[in-house]
């Protein structure tokens, strides 16, 4: 193993609070490491100092020489005055300088100044640089390349810096929550882009199917304590429980000493003699193992939930525009009593509308919405509620309720409902600027359920909320005696929560699907999987014979098209994105044919089936999207 990187005994406070003391790492090359740690432990604080953005306080980090290493921060800062490709570009200024200058000259139509620039983009490689840019940005829905930074949401901004990480190819990737404002179809990109690159990676997560099938090594950091499993995020849940069942057995066993200790330490003084002081230090010893090191806390979610009626909610007909655009088109849907719904769909296709229309902060422009008297919503939003940062928790929770009621009918003061969410009385009195991001994600739930509501909307709950918390949100949504509409784009939360699925299409169409997410997929991969060998017979290779390009408004085959003028010639760069193309599709035929063979062989598992068959769909659609581009450009040549 060759080490990268090295933290040996680092420790970081900010004022009086410690962040975390004398902790100590390895990543090695070619690592695939999750950091998990709870809300509040210091993750974002570690890799800001592992990517050498902070400094700790004592201790040191030690990176090989010459390592190129790239950092996605969790809220990445970016030039406003940027195009998108320049900001990509911005830790490239030569590469940037040098394709800029280059375009200009074919403008101009300098052959000598393209002549030397052309020489200048082949040493730096600018060529391919700027094509893997635009399809990195493409597979994330980022398409205005000559967009201003200003003038992009905050969830494109991360897909732009995570693109800019991406196109750097770092030996060293380090990655905070990468999936967050990524939809599925993104996440699983992403996800198959890290499995095949050969960067090493260290990252935080939240995400626990792209734990599973991304990473080798987990890193749990718990209670100022670094932990190493070698594996993914299976092996670790598996080997963490054998850890903490040890801890718990010598635990057990420390209290049964301690007890007849105790009867020896309350002897009369005659008793002791000079020869027990060792034991009365080991009395000492053992009452610190006895109280265990393993911090048993949990957040108990007990919130009350007002009785639901039989009449829940009902849709008829509702349709929603905005301009020209359509976001829901005549949709109905009667719901039934705590029946749990996830919402999926790509950005942008009407899914925090819907939610919006639901809740009655938005009308509909046509149809009606009838909500059952007895329903009383609770709204997490995927933005949250904009608390005062110089007010105290404790006080802002007071803002709202003195006194919760719980599910059996007893109370809580504010004081208390915080400590069953991993709010102790110091912290309840910290100010909510000096919380990290999970925690007033944290803090922004308990708000929401203070409210005792029995129909509860949840807008993206999983970002920054560590998995801990997740599995205890998990447990309480799915026992509840609440209705429960969800959007997330966290695979493994849908699939423990819902028990249908909304799929947003687009185009204002919504299809209910019956079963969670992974039972959806599954259905698209075989979809997708039957359409391909009814279509086998058309082949992609170009070397093999043209394809018709598609129509892009009718999606029907083009005939041939009459002369209307002087054909346009390939320039420069066209040319070698044809070239590439060719290598491309060759080398996607290839692993197609492997997968066909492989698929139709009867030998594979039922997981590596539901891989290849998932692959073998990706494949596809590649090689449709490149074969058409393929033929655009070859019609030019």
């Amino acid at each position: 193993m060759t080490p990268l990187l090295q933290a040996d005994n680092i420790s970081k406070s900010y004022g009086s609070l410690s962040i975390f003391t004398g902790i100590s790492l390895v990543i090695n090359k070619d690592d695939k490491v999750a950091l998990i740690a709870r809300n509040g432990e210091g993750k974002t604080t570690l890799l800001n100092i592992l990517s050498g953005k902070d400094t700790p306080d004592s201790g040191k980090v030690t990176a090989r020489r010459d390592l190129k290493t790239g950092y996605l921060e969790q809220d990445p800062v970016l030039d406003d005055n940027l195009t998108v490709i320049d900001q990509v570009f911005s830790s490239s200024g030569e590469v940037v300088k040098t394709i800029r200058e280059y375009e200009e000259a074919i403008n101009l139509g300098d052959k000598m100044l393209i002549d030397r620039l052309t020489f200048r983009m082949d040493a730096l490689q600018a060529w391919d640089r700027e094509t893997m840019a635009k399809q990195i940005l493409t597979e994330l829905n980022i398409t205005e390349f000559d967009k201003h930074i200003g003038q992009l949401s905050g969830g494109q901004r991360k897909r732009v810096a995570l693109a800019g990480v991406l196109i750097e190819e770092p030996e060293l990737l380090i990655l905070d929550e990468p999936t967050n404002h990524l939809d599925l179809d993104m996440t699983e990109w992403l996800e198959n882009y890290l499995k095949r690159t050969g960067m090493t990676l260290m990252m935080v997560t939240h995400d626990r199917y792209f734990l599973d099938r991304v990473c080798n090594l987990i890193i749990e950091l718990d209670n100022n304590t670094i932990y190493r499993y070698s594996g993914n995020y299976s092996y670790y849940l598996e080997k963490r429980s054998e850890r903490l069942e040890n801890i718990q057995a010598a635990t057990d066993r420390a209290r049964n000493l301690l007890r007849r200790e105790l009867e020896w330490m309350r002897s009369t003084p005659k008793a002791r003699t000079g020869k027990s002081k060792s034991r009365i230090g080991d009395f000492y010893d053992l009452k610190n193992k006895a109280e265990g090191t393993h911090r048993a806390e949990n957040i108990k979610i007990k919130a009350g939930t007002r009785r639901l009626g039989s009449k829940i909610l009902e849709l008829h007909h509702i349709s929603k525009s905005f301009g020209e655009e359509k976001v829901i088109n005549d949709f109905s849907y009667t719901f039934s009593r705590f029946e749990k719904i996830g919402i999926i769909g790509k950005n942008g296709t009407g899914k925090s509308t819907f939610l919006n229309l639901v809740t009655g902060s938005l009308k509909p422009d046509s149809g009606n919405i009838d909500t059952g008297e007895t329903v009383r919503f609770g709204y997490f939003r995927q933005e949250g509620i904009s608390f005062d940062q110089k007010q105290k928790v404790i006080d802002a929770v007071r803002d709202i309720a003195e006194v919760v009621k719980m599910s059996d009918g007893s109370t809580l003061t504010s004081s208390q409902f915080l400590s069953h969410f991993l709010f102790p009385p110091q912290k309840q009195h910290d100010y909510i600027e000096k919380l990290s991001g999970g925690e007033k994600r944290r803090l922004y739930l308990l708000t929401v359920l203070m409210g005792n509501p029995n129909f509860l909307i949840l807008d993206e709950p999983t970002n920054d909320l560590d998995i801990e918390t997740l599995n205890i949100l998990e447990n309480y949504l799915t026992t509840a005696g609440i209705c429960l509409l969800v959007v997330s784009h966290d695979r493994f939360f849908l699939d423990k929560i819902s028990d249908h699925i909304f799929v947003f299409e687009g185009n204002g169409v919504i299809r209910d699907f019956p079963g969670n997410y992974t039972h959806y997929r599954e259905h698209i991969i075989k979809m997708a999987g039957q359409k391909t060998r009814d279509q086998r017979p058309a082949r992609h290779s170009p070397v093999r014979g043209k394809q018709k390009p598609k129509d892009a408004a009718t999606g029907k085959k083009q005939g041939k098209k009459p002369v209307t003028g002087k054909k346009r010639k390939l320039s420069f760069n066209e040319k070698r994105e044809l070239k590439q193309l060719e290598k491309d599709i060759e080398r996607l035929e290839k692993r197609k044919t492997v997968l066909e063979e492989a698929l139709s062989s009867g030998n594979l598992t039922a997981e590596q089936l539901q891989a290849y068959s998932r692959e073998y769909a990706e494949i596809s659609a590649k090689l449709d999207k490149k074969s058409d581009r393929w033929l655009e450009l070859s019609e030019l040549d």
